[in-house]
């Protein structure tokens, strides 16, 4: 079966204005380079191929560490469309990364894709909620029913391509692949794959790289 589902190639979602961080969070400086190259560097490196996908004005830029750089949209699902446009129809697997997840290791590509070639449509890395968690509504919100989702997530090609089929939007494209009818499974996520999302996380970010 792996051999049917290869190669493998990654999509680097990139394409934010990074309106929470207050700036394009994905091109600030973290411990020498930029976030963006952090999460390039991780999915080259497990990956046949990258398309990475960043804001039409940073179209034109020269990526060494991408295959193809293509223009992002105005919402993930769009972007993530964009890139898979990219994508060659021979790849079997398609791993999609966030661009503001710049610590994200090679145990946790290799999980998700191993995943997939065992026979899942998706697979995606979650971490268990640690939190006690209510709703706004009233009531507390069994936690041990939730995990915490991050990237990369690993589809099989054909799948990621029939769950966008339609221009279905989500905040991630294991919900498409599932709500059109895939298999998606959960493998264990990591605690140091952080996201971008405010300038206290390059802080942590920084810390934990050089913890590494």
């Amino acid at each position: 079966m792996g051999a049917d589902l290869a190669p493998v190639w990654a999509i680097v979602v990139a394409a934010g204005s990074g309106r929470r961080f207050g700036a394009a969070k994905q091109y600030e400086p973290l411990a020498g380079r930029r976030v963006l190259d952090w999460s390039l560097a991780a999915a080259r490196a497990s990956a046949d191929g990258v398309v990475l996908v960043v804001p039409p004005d940073r179209a034109g830029d020269d990526e060494p560490l991408a295959d193809a750089v293509v223009p992002g949209t105005a919402t993930r699902s769009g972007s993530v469309r964009a890139g898979l446009a990219a994508v060659p129809d021979a790849a079997g697997v398609v791993v999609v990364h966030d661009g503001a997840r710049p610590l994200a290791d090679a145990a946790t590509f290799a999980a998700v894709v191993a995943a997939v070639r065992a026979g899942a449509d998706a697979a995606l890395p979650g971490l268990p909620v640690s939190d006690t968690l209510r709703a706004r509504t009233g009531g507390l919100i069994d936690r041990d029913e939730l995990v915490a989702v991050q990237t990369p997530q690993a589809f099989r090609a054909a799948a990621l391509r029939r769950a966008h089929a339609g221009g279905a939007e989500a905040t991630d494209d294991a919900t498409l692949v599932e709500a059109s009818g895939g298999k998606v499974v959960v493998v264990d996520g990591s605690p140091t794959n952080v996201k971008i999302t405010h300038p206290t996380d390059l802080v942590v970010a920084e810390a934990l790289l050089r913890g590494r």
